[in-house]
């Protein structure tokens, strides 16, 4: 463990403890549609927006209709995104003629983006224009996350009120989380992101003279080199304050024009988790319960820990196939970017893993074995730890009901949640919820690491061709967007297959949620007694992280048994 990476894991708590629950509080009056300063500059938007759309944002909906409404806005993101894709040719800012992309490709890129999951199965610099990157992608990083936040201030309003049918308003509660929440912080974050040399222009590249003249491989001189450049900062602070983790170039996070300094790197590590843990702070007030948010922080915060520590010794110790020809490096060097080195690169890749940005700053293919399962794990729990910009609330939240549905089954009384009493239709949508992105990645591993397609595309064959399957499973149903960058999946049946993963884990998921929160929005809240589980202490904290972690064990277990466990032990223990 690096003093580097001790001092930035430092100041990214203080960061956070300093900006997360002044940020809740915003985040309560905003949906609550009170003055919070910014409607001087931005309410005339506000106003003109639901003036053009016919919207209503005091017309409540019910659950059924806030889904519909979630739906078309998903699917219609995707048409439009999926054509502008096509449009390529023909757009301005094309200096590099780049084609458009091949219509599967399309598909799963616009899929990608929309859904908050940004899984690229092509190089940013080498795919898409300056053009495609401002009017096909950027206007969905900031559309996706706010499209969570309202998912989870529909569930927190489920659980708030009582004996109505109304969750709110979709559409209001998407332009307030975009215009309010995603504009301003991405604005401010931008300009800090270009104070410290990361890109921002509308110039496509830039020819620079080679320090030292080499050849070709047909040995022909290269004197220059053509650089891409563009409107980095604006996309690199919406995708990590948005959880979408879209890189412009293909080294992502790992770029120096994406990511030149310490201080850039803090500030998106910040950047991905605030608004996360400012919304636990928010779910308080919203439940009327402030130690209910903070409890379910608690339990995030413990999980992120246990999966630091593990993913850090598993970066830090000495590669046992380096040791045998006496080298004695005390951690796993390649594929990390050399200004972070292990430790720093550990604790990006459990921050975006554990949230659902997938941006990197290493090649996750390059960790340990122990260490990409930590990174897998993170994600199969169900992108809870954090999570997605309000998708990881709303996933806790379903965690904690069925908590306390196992507890009453353990002492032989109706459970509760918040004076809402657990029934079994309510533990049917958030079972869904927890099983629809488990089973798109066991069924969608499967049926690949079978088919020819899937193993010709894998850099390795044996427990790591597996693991990188698996991974990019994982990741697309958990809608996070990192990579195994080893597993070839340009092709139709992987880029439709995992677009179908990235929808259930979006849609599926969220149209199970807001049945629950319309199945709680009903209830009489009922008296709380002695009997009552308590939900806001120590205990039901242990038995949530206990939930958690079993139902991540259960379903995984047996296949990162055959993945990284086995290529764990592989090296010492000898081929298998």
């Amino acid at each position: 463990m690096t003093s580097g990476f001790t001092l930035q894991l430092g100041l990214l708590v203080a960061l956070c403890a300093l900006t997360a629950r002044p940020l809740g509080h915003y985040l309560v009056r905003v949906y609550a549609g009170e003055a919070t300063g910014m409607q001087r500059l931005l309410g005339p938007l506000e106003r003109a927006i639901y003036r053009t759309g016919r919207i209503d944002p005091q017309r409540d909906m019910s659950w059924g209709q806030y889904a519909w409404a979630f739906a078309v806005f998903h699917l219609g993101g995707i048409a439009l995104a999926w054509v502008l894709l096509q449009l390529q040719p023909w757009l301005p800012f094309n200096a590099a003629h780049l084609p458009a992309q091949s219509w599967h490709l399309a598909l799963n890129t616009a899929v990608s983006f929309v859904t908050n999951t940004n899984w690229q199965s092509y190089a940013g610099e080498l795919s898409l224009s300056n053009a495609e990157q401002l009017v096909a992608l950027t206007p969905q990083n900031f559309l996706s996350p706010a499209a969570g936040l309202a998912l989870a201030v529909a569930l927190a309003r489920g659980l708030g009120r009582s004996e109505v049918r109304g969750l709110g308003n979709f559409w209001a509660d998407l332009v307030r989380g975009t215009l309010y929440v995603m504009l301003p912080l991405s604005l401010v974050l931008a300009l800090v992101l270009v104070s410290q040399g990361v890109v921002q222009t509308l110039a496509p590249q830039v020819t620079v003279p080679l320090l030292q003249a080499t050849s070709d491989g047909q040995g022909h001189a290269i004197a220059s080199q053509v650089v891409p450049l563009g409107p980095v900062a604006s996309q690199v602070a919406i995708r990590q304050l948005g959880t979408n983790g879209g890189g412009f170039f293909n080294a992502n996070s790992a770029h120096p024009f994406e990511n030149p300094t310490a201080l850039s790197n803090l500030l998106q590590m910040w950047a991905m988790v605030i608004v996360s843990i400012a919304l636990c702070f928010a779910y308080g007030k919203w439940v009327g319960q402030p130690r209910q948010g903070r409890v379910l922080l608690a339990v995030m915060v413990a999980l992120f820990a246990l999966a630091l520590a593990g993913l850090v010794a598993a970066e830090s110790t000495n590669n046992p196939l380096l040791a045998g020809l006496g080298s004695n490096s005390a951690g796993f060097f390649e594929g990390k970017e050399s200004r972070f080195g292990p430790g720093a690169s550990a604790l990006w890749a459990t921050i975006t893993t554990a949230t659902s940005t997938g941006a990197v700053n290493a090649m996750h293919d390059s960790l340990s074995p122990l260490g990409g399962m930590v990174a897998m794990t993170l994600m199969q729990l169900g992108e809870v730890v954090f999570g997605g910009v309000g998708s990881g609330l709303a996933g806790m939240v379903v965690f904690a009901v069925v908590a306390v549905f196992m507890a009453g089954l353990m002492v032989g009384r109706t459970p509760e949640y918040l004076a809402k009493k657990i029934e079994v239709r309510d533990m049917q949508w958030a079972t869904l919820a927890v099983v629809l992105p488990s089973l798109a990645v066991l069924a969608g591993t499967g049926v690949f690491v079978m088919a020819d397609v899937g193993r010709a595309g894998m850099l390795e064959q044996g427990p790591h061709g597996l693991s990188e399957v698996l991974y990019a499973f994982s990741s697309a149903a958990n809608n996070n967007g990192s990579a195994f960058a080893g597993l070839t999946v340009d092709n139709p049946p992987l880029n439709l297959a995992l677009a179908a993963a990235m929808l259930v884990g979006r849609l599926g998921v969220g149209v199970a949620v807001l049945a629950l929160a319309g199945s709680l929005v009903a209830k009489p809240k009922v008296a709380v007694t002695a009997g009552t589980l308590p939900t806001h202490g120590p205990l039901f904290a242990a038995l949530l992280l206990a939930v958690v972690v079993l139902v991540g064990a259960l379903t995984f277990l047996p296949v990162l048994a055959l993945g990284p466990l086995a290529e764990q032990l592989a090296p010492l223990g000898g081929a298998l």
